[in-house]
């Protein structure tokens, strides 16, 4: 059984990433798992599974973000809230600490900015916006404390799965359960698309032909 305290397992992760975020919300069941469309990767081809580190900024303020940097578990994902607020809450130079404490990945309801810097670290950033504006560092609401992330319940030991295709939080009590649903529908999937090539229809193949005459 994971807890939610529990880093998750190498293989565990891989798995996550390669069955992606589509293929593991159909298997979720659970509606409220995917973040609002508009959280975006800041570079084409970004993707990261890992243990859900959560916070809240106020907006325009990101002393949350140095603060849960001490805090965070290795392998842990920022998961953070700004009420939409987009700014330059993260850089380059958050990046560098990231990397240095372990931290894999970073989600925020918010902006970030040095791009281009982002993008040749190769570390998988996914938010709102992009802003050259700063930030001040005044305020934490919240570190480390369950919340809800544009609409998705978020807490500390989650599976954090973010690809192309969308930011997916899965609850640590159902991520076993998803990730072997995920692999039958991908394993299902992998063998429609073996019968595609030797000629089948998707409409043979989804018992849809009664539709062929329509």
């Amino acid at each position: 059984m994971i807890t939610a305290t529990q880093l998750y397992r190498s293989e565990l992760l891989a798995q996550a990433r390669r069955l992606g975020t589509s293929t593991l919300f159909e298997a979720s069941g659970l509606a409220t798992s995917a973040a609002d469309t508009a959280i975006r990767p800041v570079w084409a081809g970004a993707s990261v599974a890992g243990s859900a580190y959560p916070l809240e900024c106020s907006p325009g303020d990101n002393l949350a973000i140095h603060i849960a940097m001490e805090k965070a578990p290795r392998g842990s994902i920022l998961v953070i809230s700004s009420g939409g607020f987009v700014a330059g809450y993260w850089g380059e130079v958050l990046t560098v600490a990231a990397e240095a404490a372990c931290i894999v990945g970073l989600v925020i309801d918010g902006g970030v900015r040095d791009i281009a810097a982002l993008t040749a670290r190769r570390f998988p950033v996914f938010s709102r916006g992009i802003s050259m504006r700063g930030t001040i560092k005044a305020s934490a609401p919240s570190v480390g404390q369950p919340m809800s992330f544009t609409g998705t319940p978020v807490a500390a030991g989650d599976l954090v799965v973010a690809d192309d295709d969308g930011v997916l939080v899965i609850p640590a009590a159902h991520v076993e359960s998803t990730l072997a649903q995920g692999q039958a529908r991908a394993d299902k999937e992998a063998r429609m698309m073996e019968a595609l090539t030797q000629g089948k229809s998707t409409l043979e193949l989804l018992n849809l032909t009664s539709w062929r005459q329509a």
